[in-house]
């Protein structure tokens, strides 16, 4: 950003600018912690400790500040190429609305706050919290950057859902440990809706345009992309059904609507300027919500629903060679 352009700019547009780079209206996606927070009380129950609520708040208010200052650092060093994207140039960092030296402080501020809070709930949040942000660093500062490589910028940015998951697992409880089923699967089904933004992007733009937006595109056509989504879906979907076999067989009856969730976010992204392609805009499509509505619902419903018929149904029907 010149700095003739900041001095233009009047001091309260600048401190929109700031909080605008915060994206706190992104911090819708960390209902990606509900299941961390309903899974441990399905099994162990409510906590009893009257302060947990407390600890709820203060944990999830952590947690979306260091989500914030990954935004923030985000859009300090994405601003000169999101200069060539037709509609993120209007950014406040492209257009010239923030000043980028206070960014930087900003983004170290934000974090330190987010991790004084989740110390304040537990250890283990605040090492969750601590890898979250390392994650954000890696994926966007050089010469590392891995939003730059192709597939390895799917798989490193869509590792925030087990970790928001773990985030709000250990806000609930010290004791139970998450299974390695669960977290896998929950990455992939990340995966799987990062990769399908990609590929709304990369199908929009042209491959010229995106290529010079982001420099993973130059190794990544429509086919590519979608092949890895088939595959992050299967290994989702692979995960998900070995967990709910060995911890929570009810869980299978929520695999259609699942698949519904899955099937009408396949086919958004294939819509012109896709909400795939900007999530916190989600919420404005109908049939999405209404179908993840749903399949919520009937997920925690089931979560705490025990239906012995169904452990007779999926019992082993071969010699098991022990």
């Amino acid at each position: 950003m010149q700095p003739s352009v900041a001095r233009q700019v009047s001091l309260s547009g600048r401190i929109r600018a700031h909080v605008a780079i915060a994206r706190v209206d992104h911090w819708i996606k960390n209902v990606f912690v509900l299941p961390g927070i309903v899974i441990p009380i399905s099994v162990s129950g409510l906590p009893s400790d009257p302060s947990f609520l407390k600890r709820l708040l203060i944990g999830l208010a952590g947690v979306s500040l260091i989500t914030s200052s990954n935004y923030v650092i985000n859009e300090v060093l994405d601003g000169p190429l999101d200069k060539l994207h037709p509609t993120k140039k209007n950014r406040p960092v492209p257009s010239g609305r923030v000043d980028i030296p206070i960014a930087y402080v900003q983004w170290l501020a934000i974090m330190l706050v987010g991790l004084a809070l989740t110390s304040m709930v537990s250890w283990k949040l605040t090492a969750v919290s601590g890898a979250l942000w390392v994650m954000g660093c890696l994926y966007n500062i050089p010469p590392v950057r891995t939003k730059d490589l192709a597939y390895l910028d799917v798989i490193t940015e869509s590792v925030n859902n087990p970790l928001r998951l773990l985030a709000g697992w250990y806000i609930t409880t010290d004791t139970l440990v998450a299974p390695l089923s669960l977290i896998i699967s929950y990455w992939m089904v990340g995966c799987y809706f990062m990769a399908l933004k990609r590929f709304s992007e990369y199908r929009e733009l042209g491959k010229v345009v995106a290529a010079a937006y982001r420099r993973s595109f130059r190794f990544y056509s429509e086919r590519s992309i979608l092949v890895s989504v088939m595959f992050y879906a299967a290994v989702a979907m692979l995960f998900f059904g070995a967990f709910i076999i060995r911890y929570r067989i009810e869980l299978a009856l929520s695999f259609p609507m699942v698949a519904a969730v899955m099937a009408i976010y396949y086919d958004l992204a294939f819509d012109e300027h896709s909400a795939v392609q900007n999530p916190e805009h989600l919420y404005k499509e109908k049939k999405l919500m209404i179908a993840t509505v749903l399949c919520v619902a009937l997920m925690i419903g089931l979560l705490f629903v025990n239906l012995p018929a169904l452990s007779d149904i999926f019992a082993p029907t071969l010699p098991t060679g022990r």
